[in-house]
C-alpha cells in the first residue's frame, strides 16, 4: 500500500465516521425524517472492501448502509440531501436512510429487510458472468442474516455457478439485541462456506489493512472466474441498533474494550509508524472532511423538497417506441 493510497483510505474512513457523528447531532437538533442505523466502528470493513472495487463493480447494502455508500464513492452532498428527504438526494428524497442507492457508482441499494440484499447481489453477479464482464459484486450483510433462507440460497447458487461475488458478513456481534452466539451454534460464521464449495475466511474487521489484504485475494479470484468467497469481518458497532436505542443488553465496559481497537486509531498509528505521517497531516484531513460535511448540510437544507406527485415519475419505465 503506497503512502498516497493509504491516506486516501484513511480519509474515507474519516468521512464515514464524521458523517455518522454529524447525523447523530442533526437528529438531535434538526427536524429530519425517518430513523437511522449508524456505522460507527465498522468503517474498516466498507473501506477495505470498496478499495478494491472499480466504479462499475456492484455492491448491495443493509439498513446500516451509509458507510457502504460513502466507501463506494457516492457524493456526500447527495447522501446528506437524501437524509433530509430532498430532491437533490441520490434517491430524489424518496429513499431515505434505509433505502439509499446510487446506480452511478454501482451502489444497488440498502434495504431494511434482513438478508434481502443477498439474492439481489447474486443476480448482479450472474449478470456479470452472463455478459462476460470482469465486474464483481460485494454483498454486505450482518451476522443476523446468516440464519435466513436467502443466505443459504444465495451462497448455494453462487457456489454452483462460480459467480464473481464476495459475500461480506459484518459480524458486529449483535443482531439488534441478540448476541450471535445465542442463535448460531458455531463461533466462526465463515465456516458455513464449506457447504457451498467456496473459501471461507475470518478477518479482523477493525483493522483496515487486514480487510484490505484479504479482499484483494477474493476480488482477484472472482475476476479470474474462480467463484465466490465468504469473508467474515469481526467488527463492532459502537452505537445502539438504531437512532437513539441505548443498547442496555451489552455488558458493562464492552464498548470501551472494543474502542481500544478503533479502526481509525489503528490505521493512524500505522500511518505514523510506517509511513511517517505526522499528527498535523491527519488533523488537516479531519478539518477538510468537517468542512465538506458542513457544505453538505448547507446544500441539503437549501435543496427543494420533492413535489407531491414526483413519485409517479419512478413507478414505470417508459418505452418511447410503444
Amino acid at each position: 500500500m503506497e503512502r498516497e493510497r493509504a491516506l486516501q483510505l484513511y480519509r474515507k474512513m474519516v468521512q464515514i465516521r464524521k458523517f455518522e457523528e454529524k447525523l447523530y447531532q442533526l437528529f438531535l437538533t434538526t427536524p429530519m425524517p425517518g430513523s437511522m442505523h449508524q456505522y460507527n466502528g465498522q468503517e474498516a470493513v466498507a473501506v477495505g472492501v470498496c478499495a478494491h472495487l472499480n466504479r462499475d463493480d456492484f455492491i448491495t447494502s443493509t439498513h446500516r448502509g451509509h458507510g457502504h455508500c460513502i466507501a463506494k464513492g457516492a457524493s456526500i452532498r447527495a447522501i446528506m440531501a437524501e437524509m433530509f428527504g430532498k430532491q437533490t438526494g441520490c434517491c430524489r428524497g424518496m429513499g431515505g436512510s434505509m433505502h439509499i442507492a446510487d446506480y452511478s457508482v454501482g451502489m444497488l441499494g440498502a434495504t431494511g429487510i434482513v438478508g434481502s440484499g443477498l439474492p439481489i447481489a447474486v443476480g448482479a453477479a450472474w449478470s456479470s458472468q452472463y455478459r462476460r464482464s470482469t465486474q464483481v459484486v460485494a454483498c454486505f450483510f450482518g451476522d443476523g442474516a446468516v440464519n435466513e433462507g436467502a443466505f443459504h440460497e444465495a451462497l448455494n447458487l453462487a457456489g454452483v455457478w462460480k459467480l464473481p461475488i464476495l459475500f461480506v458478513c459484518e459480524n458486529n456481534v449483535y443482531g439488534f439485541s441478540t448476541h450471535y452466539r445465542r442463535v448460531t451454534p458455531i463461533e466462526d460464521l465463515a465456516d458455513r462456506a464449506a457447504s457451498y464449495d467456496m473459501p471461507g475466511v475470518v478477518v479482523d474487521g477493525m483493522d483496515l489493512r487486514a480487510v484490505f489484504d484479504e479482499v484483494s485475494i477474493a476480488v482477484d479470484r472472482a475476476r479470474r472466474g474462480e467463484g465466490a468467497t465468504l469473508i467474515e469481518c469481526k467488527t463492532y458497532r459502537y452505537m445502539g441498533h438504531s437512532r437513539f436505542e441505548k443498547a442496555a443488553y451489552r455488558a458493562e465496559g464492552e464498548v470501551e474494550e472494543w474502542r481500544k481497537r478503533d479502526p481509525l486509531v489503528l490505521f493512524s498509528d500505522f500511518l505514523n509508524r510506517s509511513m511517517n505521517v505526522d499528527a498535523g497531516e491527519l488533523e488537516g484531513i479531519d478539518e477538510e472532511v468537517e468542512n465538506e460535511l458542513e457544505d453538505a448540510v448547507d446544500f441539503a437544507q437549501n435543496s427543494p423538497d420533492p413535489k407531491p406527485h414526483d413519485y409517479q415519475q419512478f413507478i414505470f419505465s417508459v418505452n418511447e417506441e410503444l
